[in-house]
């Protein structure tokens, strides 16, 4: 048994004070949150927030994100799910919109729980799914209306099979694969009908 086993992670509400060995000062966990995660269109925290997204979809949202896992969803039905997203708008100066693209990098597993690491470079999800921000505006851009994300789901057996251990792919080459497009309401149902088309199309 390992002397330092993984922390139990439990979701916080952001009332949480920070303090000095017990005693309150003025902050709290959410002005730490406002600090920090304002930015939604930042590449890093616009990822996260596409997380949060199709995670809120498909009714698991009720726990916290794990940082290190080998996926970034796993449904009730045990779908594993990697979520990759971009946008034509970022947070800082643009001569032009963003040429769109997505990392489909195969990977090495590391367990969080176990703190082990798989020994096959593979794409450890079931199913992608590539999130778009679509909005081209700088002045009405607002990640958190879903409707202006659109969705694309790829079993990873098709990105297999059709680009091998490719590290990334543009738009043009991703749709050109015929992945399922969705708005934000039918994510479930494509990630499920995905995720169905894999297993019944294995040898």
């Amino acid at each position: 048994m390992t002397k330092y086993p993984a922390l139990e992670v439990k979701r916080k509400s952001g009332k949480e004070v920070f303090h000095i060995e017990g005693k309150p000062l003025d902050q709290n966990l959410l002005s730490f949150w406002q600090w920090s995660s304002s930015d939604l269109i930042s590449n890093a925290m616009r990822g996260i927030l596409a997380e949060y997204i199709v995670a809120s979809a498909l009714g698991e949202n009720y726990s916290h994100r794990s940082e290190w896992d080998a996926y970034d969803i796993e449904t009730k039905e045990g779908i594993k799910i990697e979520v990759k997203s971009s946008a034509f708008i970022q947070t800082w100066h643009q001569k032009s919109l963003s040429s769109i693209q997505f990392s489909i990098r195969p990977t090495i597993s590391w367990g969080a729980q176990t703190n082990s690491r798989s020994t096959k470079i593979v794409r450890q999800a079931d199913v992608y799914v590539f999130c778009l921000l679509t909005h081209k505006e700088q002045d009405t851009i607002d990640p958190l209306n879903v409707n202006q994300w659109l969705f694309y789901i790829l079993s990873s057996d098709e990105l297999n099979q059709s680009v091998g251990a490719q590290k990334t792919i543009v738009l043009s080459s991703l749709l050109r694969l015929n992945p399922i497009t969705a708005t934000y309401l039918e994510l479930p149902s494509a990630i499920e009908k995905s995720a169905n088309k894999a297993v019944k199309n294995r040898p």
